[in-house]
């Protein structure tokens, strides 16, 4: 094969390259954009079926546990959330707009982390539950947390099913409800029955921010 020969070829290779990549770029864009919009309107629609509930956890806050003697009414007791949990609470509210979810009947626990995630969504009034409270200094409350947990959830379905229930709370009343183990600012979309009793869920992970 001579020297023009291969360049012929290799023109022609080249374009024939070049014209697979277009043909996947104009059927792989539209239908990222497709994927897209379906996942905004699957959490979104779900949210305002009357069977589901958006758990989160907290926001990003250093430590481990709480110090000894912490109070409640006092956050400066508290482990709290740092600079980087504050930044990732605002991203979540901005994200959960972005799938269509400008308000909700939002609950939080009474720990300032939880509350100080729950307020800077900016989906409405953040209503305190000693419902979504830690019991992770006392794991023996957990029965007892779980259960009064899905009569919070039959109850806010029933009442407003219409509109997206977030409730702001721990890994351990997560894990205690769900079975799973979640990351700081992670939510878990949970399907419950006409009880409030887990069914199924799907884990959305907190966005960057």
């Amino acid at each position: 094969m001579n020297s023009q020969l291969l360049l012929n070829w290799g023109i022609k290779a080249l374009e024939t390259m070049k014209l697979k990549k277009l043909i996947t770029l104009l059927l792989v864009g539209p239908l990222l954009a497709f994927c897209t919009l379906s996942a905004r309107a699957n959490l979104a629609n779900e949210l305002n079926d009357g069977q589901h509930v958006l758990l989160m956890r907290h926001a990003d806050a250093p430590g481990y546990g709480d110090p000894p003697g912490y109070q409640l009414d006092k956050c400066a007791t508290q482990r709290n959330l740092g600079e980087k949990g504050k930044k990732q609470a605002v991203a979540i509210g901005q994200w959960l707009s972005s799938q269509g979810i400008s308000s909700a009947k939002v609950f939080s626990s009474p720990w300032c982390r939880c509350l100080d995630t729950a307020r800077p969504l900016n989906k409405g009034p953040v209503t305190i539950t000693p419902v979504l409270g830690s019991f992770f200094d006392d794991m023996s409350l957990e029965k007892q947390q779980t259960q009064d947990l899905e009569k919070l959830i039959q109850t806010q379905l029933k009442e407003n099913p219409k509109a997206p229930l977030i409730l702001v709370t721990h890994h351990v009343n997560i894990q205690a409800y769900t079975g799973k183990v979640v990351n700081v600012g992670d939510m878990v979309l949970v399907k419950t029955d006409k009880k409030g009793k887990y069914l199924s869920h799907q884990i959305y992970p907190s966005p960057s921010y």
